[in-house]
């Protein structure tokens, strides 16, 4: 099995911009890859909120959305898999999820468990966190999805798997700060899974950087340089 992680660059707020990505990323690994996947919150880029409920469940979007709907054409019409990380809009109630498409079909959707996606000091209770780590096939392998602080929060052990576990994250570490926390990372990963896919956004505003990883049984075996697009392929 093949998978792509997509370091690729969003705008907080363009939603239109980084479904044009989606298809720019899907157009480099057609044929190439199962599975591509993207970055914590990369439908409306991770700064997109407000912590004003009433303008923010006006940037979430449902899993009914015409949105999501122009994502799963885009895997239907490229026969691929595609995994990304949302605001997702609930009712009233709004979670940083992370969502699997295959051939146009919502298969398997993932709300983060942990509460450093938002400014508590000023959020209200309809920003939510999930309650459910599963596990979940995909062709002939098992996945866990982790979202960013999921794997950092203080109970982070109840991650522990014998799945592949795709990590996607949004973090604006400075290239001096990476030097230290690309292993912070691997050691970290190295406690969850013999494997673990780390795939990082590109952003201008604030400015990150990107990283893009395989991590497996405590060793990098791939990454992505910093700061270039490009989608880095894993065979599993």
């Amino acid at each position: 099995m093949k998978i792509g992680l997509a370091q690729y660059k969003f705008i907080n707020g363009d939603v239109a911009y980084n479904i044009s990505q989606i298809r720019k990323a899907v157009k480099e690994v057609k044929g190439k890859a199962d599975l591509l996947c993207f970055g914590e919150s990369f439908l409306q880029g991770f700064d997109s909120l407000t912590w004003n409920n009433e303008k923010d469940k006006d940037v979430a979007v449902e899993i009914c959305s015409e949105e999501i709907d122009c994502i799963r054409n885009i895997s239907k019409e490229n026969n691929l898999a595609i995994l990304f990380g949302y605001f997702e809009k609930d009712n009233e109630n709004i979670y940083s999820s992370c969502l699997l498409i295959d051939d146009g079909e919502c298969i398997h959707n993932y709300r983060r468990v942990s509460t450093g996606w938002k400014d508590s000091s000023q959020t209200n209770n309809h920003y939510k966190e999930g309650n459910e780590i599963k596990s979940f096939k995909y062709k002939d392998k098992t996945f866990e999805i982790a979202l960013c602080g999921d794997l950092w929060d203080d109970d982070w052990n109840r991650f522990i798997t014998d799945s592949i576990v795709l990590w996607p994250v949004y973090v604006n570490y400075s290239l001096d700060e990476w030097k230290t926390e690309e292993n912070e990372y691997l050691e970290q990963a190295a406690k969850i899974s013999k494997n673990v896919l780390m795939i990082n956004s590109l952003s201008e505003d604030p400015v990150s950087h990107g990283g893009a990883f395989h991590f497996k049984e405590g060793s990098l075996v791939k990454g992505l340089p910093y700061d270039e697009e490009g989608v880095l392929l894993i065979e599993i």
